[in-house]
C-alpha cells in the first residue's frame, strides 16, 4: 500500500488521501477493500472521526461504483474506460461525497481537486473540477431519474447501485415476495451491524453483550449486536472466547447440530468447506460439550491456518485437502457443506463484490457446488444428515442444486425451517432462505438433507 503522498500544496485530509489509496488498490490489484482499509489507518495512526470518515468513503464509494461511473460519464461526455484509471478513483471519491454524504459541495470538489493536482498537475486537476461541478448541479434523485432504466428492476438496481443481474436473481429467489426488493436492496447498500458469537461453554450471550455493551441476537442464542467499533480491541475475542460471526451463519452450523438422525449421533463431524473457520468453531465448541469431535477440510493452506487459529483449544482435526476428494473415511453422523458460491448474499461485507461478480460465474461455482455435495453423500452414514448451505440467493446455486440432488440419489429432504427455531419468514420449505432486510443477516441459504 502506498504511503501518503508529498504534495505541492496543502495536504488534504488524512481520511480521504486513505479511502483514495484503498480506492486504488481494489483496482489495480484486486484488493479487497474490507482487509486493506483496517491495515492501512492502522499504519497511518488514523483513528475516532477520521477513521470513521475514512470508511463511509471507502466502502461507500466501492458500494456505489456502478451509480458513480454512470454520472461521471455523463459528466465528462466520455464512457469511463476512457478515464485514466488514477484519475476515476478520484472522481468516484469527490461524487460519491457530492451524491451521497452530508460532506459540503465546496469541500467535495475542493479536496478532489487537491488530489488531482498533487499528483498530475494542473490539467488534470482542471478535468476533475469540471466533472465534479457538473456533477454537483443536480441532486442523486434528479441523476437516478435521468439516468436510470425505465423497467422497474433495472430502475431499483440503479437507484440502490447494485448491478442490473444481481438485482433480478434477488428478484427471483423472492418468488411472490418480489415487492419486496426495493426494501432488499435498500438493506444490502447499508453498513451491517456487526455480529459476534459468544462460544459455547465458555460465555453466554447474555454475558458477552454485558462485557461488551451490545444487545443480545433475536436469532441464534450465541449473538451479540455490536453498534459500532473495533470488535478485535474487544477482551472477551483477545481471549477467544468470543469472535465476529454474522448471525446467519451462527444459524446455518446450529441447524446441523439440531437436525435429527435415524440412529444415535456418535459425534463424529465433518466442516467440508471450512475456510475461514468460523462455522468451524461454532461446531467444534458445541462438540465439545459433549465430547464429540469435528473434522475440518480446507484446501488452501493459508486459509488452513486460519482455521486452527480459530479452532485452538476445540475437539478440531483441520484437514489440508479439497473437499471433493478428502481422502477421510466414511461414516460421519453429520457434514456441513457451506459451498463456494458467488457470495452474493454478503455484499453488504465486500463492499467491491458486486461489481467484480458477473453471470459467467455461477455456472463455475455450481458445478463445484454438485461436487462437493456429492462428496458429502458419500462422507456421511446411512440416517446421517448433511446440511448444504450457500452465502448466496441465486438460484441456481440454491434450490436447483439441492433439487438436482434429490432427484439423482433420492435423498430425503427435511424441512429446514424446523430448525431455525422462532426464525420467522424464511420461505416456503423445505428449505430456508435468510435476508438482510426481514432477519438483518447475509442472504444465507440453507437444506437438509438425510441419508436414508
Amino acid at each position: 500500500m502506498p504511503s501518503p503522498r508529498k504534495r505541492r500544496g496543502e495536504p488534504v485530509d488524512p481520511a480521504r488521501e486513505v479511502a483514495l489509496d484503498v480506492l486504488r488498490a481494489v483496482r489495480e490489484r484486486d484488493a479487497y477493500a474490507n482487509l486493506a482499509l483496517p491495515k492501512l489507518l492502522r499504519e497511518r495512526k488514523i483513528s475516532g472521526r477520521d477513521a470513521a470518515f475514512a470508511t463511509e468513503l471507502t466502502y461507500g464509494t466501492s458500494r456505489s461504483q456502478g451509480q458513480l461511473d454512470a454520472v461521471i460519464s455523463a459528466c465528462a461526455g466520455r464512457p469511463v474506460d476512457e478515464i485514466d484509471g488514477p484519475i476515476l478513483d478520484i472522481l468516484r471519491l469527490g461524487v460519491y461525497q457530492l451524491l451521497r454524504t452530508r460532506t459540503s459541495a465546496h469541500a467535495a470538489v475542493d479536496t478532489s481537486v487537491d488530489l488531482a493536482n498533487a499528483e498530475f498537475g494542473q490539467g488534470r486537476a482542471g478535468f476533475v473540477n469540471a466533472v465534479l461541478r457538473r456533477a454537483g448541479e443536480k441532486t442523486a434523485d434528479e441523476w437516478v431519474a435521468e439516468l436510470a432504466p425505465t423497467d422497474p428492476i433495472g430502475r431499483l438496481a440503479f437507484e440502490h447501485a447494485h448491478p442490473k443481474w444481481i438485482a433480478q436473481s434477488f428478484a427471483d429467489a423472492l418468488g411472490a415476495q418480489a415487492g419486496e426488493l426495493d426494501d432488499l436492496l435498500a438493506a444490502d447498500d447499508e453498513r451491517p451491524v456487526v455480529h459476534l458469537v459468544a462460544r459455547p461453554g465458555e460465555i453466554t450471550s447474555e454475558e458477552l453483550a454485558l462485557v461488551t455493551g451490545g444487545e443480545e441476537g433475536r436469532w441464534s442464542p450465541y449473538a451479540v449486536y455490536l453498534d459500532g467499533g473495533d470488535p478485535g480491541l474487544l477482551e472477551p475475542v483477545r481471549d477467544g472466547i468470543a469472535s465476529v460471526q454474522d448471525e446467519g451463519s451462527q444459524l446455518v452450523a446450529l441447524a446441523l447440530t439440531r437436525a435429527p438422525l435415524e440412529g444415535p449421533d456418535q459425534g463424529r463431524w465433518l466442516d467440508l468447506c471450512a475456510g475461514p473457520g468460523g462455522k468451524a468453531a461454532l461446531l467444534g465448541a458445541l462438540a465439545a460439550i459433549d465430547l464429540f469431535t469435528v473434522d475440518a477440510v480446507e484446501p488452501a493452506e493459508h486459509r488452513a491456518e486460519l482455521v486452527r487459529k480459530s479452532t485452538r483449544n476445540l475437539p478440531v482435526t483441520v484437514h489440508v485437502a479439497d473437499g471433493r476428494d478428502s481422502g477421510l473415511t466414511p461414516g460421519y453422523d453429520r457434514v456441513l457443506v457451506d459451498a463456494p458460491c458467488t457470495g452474493l448474499g454478503a455484499l453488504r461485507r465486500r463492499p467491491e463484490a458486486r461489481w467484480r461478480r458477473t453471470p459467467a460465474d455461477v455456472a463455475e461455482l455450481v458445478t463445484l457446488q454438485r461436487e462437493l455435495l456429492t462428496a458429502a453423500w458419500d462422507l456421511v452414514r446411512p440416517g446421517g444428515v448433511v446440511v448444504y448451505s450457500t452465502c448466496s440467493p441465486h438460484l441456481a446455486e440454491t434450490v436447483s442444486v439441492v433439487a438436482d440432488f434429490v432427484r439423482r440419489t433420492g435423498a430425503e429432504e427435511l424441512d429446514t425451517r424446523e430448525f431455525l427455531p422462532g426464525v420467522t419468514d424464511v420461505g416456503d420449505g423445505p428449505s430456508a432462505q435468510l435476508w438482510p432486510h426481514r432477519h438483518g443477516t447475509d442472504a444465507m441459504f440453507l437444506a437438509t438433507l438425510r441419508k436414508k
